[in-house]
Formats: structure tokens, sequence, C-alpha cells
């Protein structure tokens, strides 16, 4: 995107008076894709698979006990979840075309290849619980889709990928553009896909919601 300072913007003082004409580009821009699944009966038999799984998946509970997970996920338990379930394995089916057209839109060259899912996990955030800064090693794409986002639940926050670089940056005014702020806060609803190259940093913060944060997580190489 180019900015070119006109004489109006000049005589408002926001720029130097030596140039009647400036250029600022945004450059190394991040992309950020929003889908839907737009299935209400798939969200349902995946809601239900979720609920299952923690239920049933002893493993994953010890997981998430042991490391301080805030509720259930199967993502140390179970790594089979599309041939477990039919509803996954609709899931993934669905998930395929976003991740290509995500994988066009940020000009990846994938020499002709499609990108392949790697892993896919679920996660149940408890009231309050939220889950903290990370990226997705060994992987390019990776994701998220909402099952069940009650009112207050966390949004996804992302992170500016350069901010541990900034060193003496000031902050940014109230009223900066998205694509200029450290951290934009990305609230999903019930079906909400989500897709954002690997290495962007990213968390939950802890919500305000009365009732169980559901979603599945997924990593495309």
């Amino acid at each position: 995107m180019t900015h070119s300072m006109t004489s109006s913007a000049l005589a408002s003082g926001k720029v130097p008076w030596f140039s009647r004409t400036m250029k600022i580009r945004s450059l190394f821009a991040t992309p950020f894709y929003e889908g839907s699944l737009a299935d209400d009966s798939l969200l349902a038999d995946l809601a239900h698979s979720c609920r299952s799984l923690a239920r049933d998946d002893a493993a994953g509970r010890r997981w998430s006990r042991a490391n301080h997970y805030p509720g259930y996920t199967s993502y140390a338990s179970l790594d089979d979840l599309p041939s477990r379930d039919p509803a996954f394995a609709d899931l993934v089916r669905h998930l395929l075309p976003h991740a290509r057209a995500f994988a066009a839109a940020a000009h990846m060259d994938l020499a002709g290849r499609k990108p392949r899912l790697d892993s896919l996990w679920v996660n149940i955030l408890k009231p309050g619980g939220g889950h903290s800064g990370h990226i997705h090693p060994a992987s390019i794409i990776s994701g998220t889709v909402y099952i069940d986002v009650p009112p207050g639940a966390g949004p996804l926050k992302l992170e500016d990928p350069r901010l541990a670089m900034m060193m003496a940056a000031p902050q940014r005014t109230p009223e900066a553009p998205e694509e200029a702020r450290p951290f934009v806060y990305a609230a999903p609803a019930p079906g909400t896909i989500f897709l954002w190259e690997s290495w962007l940093r990213h968390e939950v913060p802890p919500g305000a919601a009365k009732s169980d944060r559901i979603s599945i997580s997924f990593n495309y190489s």
C-alpha cells in the first residue's frame, strides 16, 4: 500500500514542509485468513465428538493436568482423529480448500503440490482458561476452527512478528490502523476458520465466558 502526501496534508503540518510529495509503502505483510465452515450439522457432530473425547481420553486429561492446560486437549494423546471419527474426516475435507486458498493468497510456491494436513487436535478451555503465546514449528500453515464460542470467550491474539526487534519504538496511537498495531485480537464465532503462517506468534487470553470454549486446531506441512 502506498500513501501519497498531498498539499492538504502538508498544510496540516503532519509532514515536513520541504516535501511536496512523500510516499510511504507498507512492506512485509503478514497474511491472516478468515473463512467459515458453514455446516451446522457438522458443527453439532464435532461438538459432540469433542466433548466425548474430553470424557473418554484419559491420557489426554492426564497430559492436560500435568502441563497445567486449563481444560482438555488431545494434542499429546491422539494423532488419528480423522480415522477415528467420521466427523473429523469430514472436517479435513472441508478444510483443504481453505488451506489451498490461503497458500495461494500468501503467494506460497509449493512446487505444484497441495498443503498436507500434518496434525489436528481438540482444545476445550474451561471458563477463565487461556493459552499462552506460542508458534507452530515444522509446519507452513496453522489454523483453528471454532466449534463452540460462548459469550465472553477469549479471542485469538496475534502478535506482530517484529515485536522483539522494536527496541525503543514508541507505542502506537489509539487510532492506529490494524496493520500498525503490535497486537490484533480476532474474535471468532462458531464455524469460524482462522489460518495464518505457522511462524506467527499467537495466544488465547483468559476470557469471561461461563461455559467451555471448544475449538479444533491443525497444522499443514
